[in-house]
């Protein structure tokens, strides 16, 4: 297979995205709210292998008719953002006046986050929370804390999108990668794992998300306070 058709190929992978975020709109439109995070935590998967693919076989270079950054960006917003904010409303974990706020607060403030230029840092973390409130949603689902402390959670989230606060990206950003990433990986196997089984109550995948989810909350808040090493 020649660079061009595989940096073909990697634009077609991001794309299947849009195929994985329809059939989990399909599910929350049922109800069916542990297979929808199935669908979302797969199209996690394909998210975080995309990119190092497109870096490896320089889709810019070798597919360039196609936009892999903005493809990405339409299909982050759709699974990031716009399904699991109708989750979190449909769900009824947010009834009245606090359902409405924090939709609108979630799609309206990760749609202007998701333009702003400055959202990555020179260590390709991001400044401000990156909405992953595909993440964040299927936390929430999985612990059920009361409709207060959701509408806390979800308001504090949306103004530290737009704060100089740092948040990793358990891929690119190269300090504590060695931790990072072995614990990303782990969210997604908890995840996976309390969808499966509709996000049981005694499941010990609930503790697993909790401690992975405060890692990759507070690293990058961590990585500013702790100076880095000189090499000597």
């Amino acid at each position: 297979m020649t660079l061009r058709l595989k940096a073909l190929s990697v634009h077609l992978l991001t794309a299947t995205g849009a195929v994985l975020s329809m059939l989990a709109m399909l599910a929350a439109v049922e109800g069916q709210w542990s297979l929808m995070f199935l669908w979302l935590v797969v199209a996690l998967f394909v998210d975080g292998i995309d990119g190092p693919l497109a870096r490896r076989y320089d889709v810019k270079t070798n597919w360039p008719t196609y936009d892999g950054v903005l493809l990405d960006l339409i299909i982050d917003y759709l699974t990031y953002v716009f399904i699991p904010a109708y989750a979190l409303f449909k769900s009824g974990m947010l009834t009245g006046w606090t359902g409405w706020l924090a939709i609108i607060a979630i799609v309206y403030g990760s749609a202007i986050y998701f333009v702003d230029t400055r959202m990555k840092t020179k260590d390709y973390s991001f400044s401000g929370f990156p909405a992953c409130w595909n993440m964040v949603v299927l936390v929430l689902f999985a612990i059920s804390p009361g409709e207060w402390t959701i509408l806390g959670i979800v308001v504090a989230l949306t103004a530290a999108m737009f704060t100089n606060l740092k948040f990793i990206h358990p891929v690119r950003t190269a300090r504590w990668r060695l931790v990072s990433l072995p614990l990303a990986c782990a969210w997604v196997f908890f995840a996976t794992w309390a969808a499966w089984v509709d996000f049981h109550e005694e499941s010990w995948a609930h503790w697993g998300l909790i401690a992975t989810s405060v890692y990759l909350c507070v690293a990058g808040i961590a990585q500013q306070i702790i100076p880095e090493r000189r090499r000597t």
